[in-house]
């Protein structure tokens, strides 16, 4: 009885066929609570977002280029070398921790790389959202330009492509550029498993 109950309401409840931009922003508002350092500026789209969520993912393409070019200007490259350790990389890439409401506010996150990339051969389980990375280095070289290439696009992906489906991990201060140049050794190093 209670399972036909249930059906019954679900069936009721009116299905939203296509959601504006405005009414998944209201669902958000209301069904998000802040809770520890999660907070309701989370579900606050800045310019970037809202044009792509707007555009389904496809602004104009002069749009597109001065915003790329608007998130080009938010990488800050560190001094010296982009290449850290790819053993710490691969930790990185492992970790999901981070960034929740039982989280401890400043301690370090992880990249959840493998959920949406394909990294090391090794890994059985990852992700499909994201291209596959196995061989990286090994196809696009090590050099000063890969580097510098790599960890942007880490550091805010949308300086790339405006509609990245990829997080803008360094802009938005998830991981530390210490943490960026080891992922970036877990994908050039030679060593690295990515790279077998």
């Amino acid at each position: 009885m209670r399972r036909l109950a249930l059906l019954s309401a679900v069936l009721a409840f009116p299905a939203m066929a296509d959601p504006t931009p405005a009414d998944v922003q209201g669902i958000m508002q209301r069904d998000f609570h802040p809770r520890g350092q999660a907070t309701m500026d989370r579900v606050v789209q800045d310019g970037l977002q809202r044009v792509c969520t707007e555009t389904r993912d496809r602004p104009p393409a002069d749009v597109a280029k001065a915003l790329e070019a608007d998130q080009l200007k938010t990488i800050v490259y560190p001094e010296g070398s982009l290449m850290g350790d790819w053993k710490r990389g691969e930790a990185i890439a492992q970790s999901g921790r981070g960034l929740t409401w039982n989280d401890k506010p400043g301690d370090p996150a992880g990249g959840s790389c493998y959920n949406c990339h394909e990294l090391s051969p090794k890994e059985l389980s990852h992700g499909t959202i994201g291209p596959s990375l196995r061989g990286f280095g090994k196809t696009r070289g090590t050099g000063p330009e890969v580097q510098r290439y790599v960890y942007g696009k880490i550091y805010n992906a949308k300086a790339y492509n405006a509609c990245s489906q990829m997080p803008r991990l360094g802009a938005s201060g998830t991981l530390t550029a210490a943490q960026i140049k080891d992922l970036v050794a877990l994908l050039l190093d030679p060593a690295s498993p990515v790279n077998e």
